[in-house]
């Protein structure tokens, strides 16, 4: 795989998760363990792809 690939792929995990944050915050049970979980998926995808673009 190469590091534009994987870019890609960290990309688009990204914002998967980023659509399933805003559905958890619209929902009316919202869980904010889960919403906290996810983000902290998104935010450690985020420091991978700053480390792989540098």
């Amino acid at each position: 795989m190469t590091v534009a690939s994987h870019l890609q792929e960290l990309r688009r995990k990204h914002e998967h998760l980023s659509t399933q944050v805003e559905k958890e915050q619209r929902s009316p049970a919202a869980d904010a363990l889960k919403i906290a979980e996810l983000k902290k998926q998104k935010l450690k995808l985020k420091e991978e792809m700053g480390r792989l673009m540098q």
